[in-house]
C-alpha cells in the first residue's frame, strides 16, 4: 500500500468517550465481553496516568519517527496517538519535545508500541504515555509511512476513531461506532459492582453471592475433613 497521509476520521460522541474514560480499562473491557485489550507489556510511564480519547493512527518504520511529526499536525484536543511499527521495536521513538508539541494541541496522549525516551520531562508535564520499553535509542526522519488507517497495535486491532481507554491496567480499544452502547454497559456494570462491594463489606461470601457453591460441586470440587 502507497505511503497515504488520511486527513479526516469519524469520532465518537464526546460524552461517551468521557464516561468510558471515567470508568476506565478493566470496567470497560468486560462489559465489551472481553475484547480490544492490548497486550500487558504496554505500561504507562507513571502510576498515575489515565486518558480516553479516539486514536489517530500511524503506522512507521522501526526507528524512524517521521510519520508521528506527520500526524501530529492532524490531531485535535481530546485525541489519542496510536503508533506501531512495521516491525517489531523498542527504539525511544517519542520523547518530550513530541511532548510538547502534542501537548500544544491538546492530545490526551500517546499508545506507543516501540520505544519512549525523556521519561522523566514527559512525567514531570503529565503528559501520559503509554510505550512498549524505554529506551534513549535515537531514531531517525527518513522513511515514509501511514497516518490514519487501520494497524496493529499490541495485538488489537485500532482503527481511526476508535476509542482508546488507558490506565495502570492496561489499555483498551472500543471500537468507534459502539462507543456509547459500550460506555452505557460499562456503567451497568460499574453500578453492579458498587452494590457487590457493599454485600462483601457486610462479610458476605464470593462463593455465596455469585452462586458458586452450586458450580464447585457440578465440577466435582469434594469438601473433606481431615483428622
Amino acid at each position: 500500500m502507497k505511503p497515504t497521509v488520511v486527513r479526516n476520521i469519524c469520532r465518537p460522541d464526546p460524552a461517551a468517550i468521557k464516561l468510558l474514560g471515567e470508568l476506565g480499562t478493566a470496567t470497560v473491557h468486560e462489559a465489551q465481553g472481553r475484547t480490544g485489550l492490548m497486550r500487558p507489556y504496554m505500561r504507562p510511564i507513571y502510576p498515575a496516568a489515565k486518558m480516553a480519547g479516539p486514536a489517530i493512527t500511524v503506522l512507521s518504520t522501526p526507528g524512524d519517527n517521521l510519520m508521528i511529526h506527520a500526524a501530529v499536525e492532524l490531531c485535535r484536543a481530546g485525541d489519542v496517538l496510536v503508533v506501531t511499527t512495521t516491525s517489531e521495536s523498542t527504539d525511544g521513538m517519542f520523547g518530550e519535545l513530541l511532548g510538547t508539541s502534542l501537548r500544544a494541541r491538546g492530545v490526551a496522549g500517546l499508545i506507543i508500541e516501540a520505544g519512549c525516551r525523556d521519561v522523566a520531562d514527559l512525567t514531570a508535564m503529565e503528559f501520559p504515555v503509554w510505550s512498549r520499553a524505554v529506551s534513549a535509542q535515537g531514531t531517525v526522519k527518513a522513511t515514509p509511512g501511514w497516518v490514519n488507517v487501520n494497524v496493529s497495535c499490541a495485538g488489537a486491532l485500532v482503527r481511526p476513531g476508535d476509542v482508546i481507554v488507558a490506565d495502570v491496567d492496561g489499555v483498551v480499544v472500543v471500537p468507534r461506532e459502539n462507543a456509547a452502547e459500550v460506555a452505557r454497559l460499562s456503567d451497568e456494570r460499574r453500578i453492579k459492582e458498587e452494590k457487590n462491594r457493599v454485600r462483601l463489606r457486610a462479610g458476605e461470601l464470593g462463593l455465596d453471592m455469585y452462586g458458586l457453591r452450586a458450580r464447585l460441586k457440578d465440577l466435582g470440587v469434594e469438601y473433606v475433613d481431615e483428622g
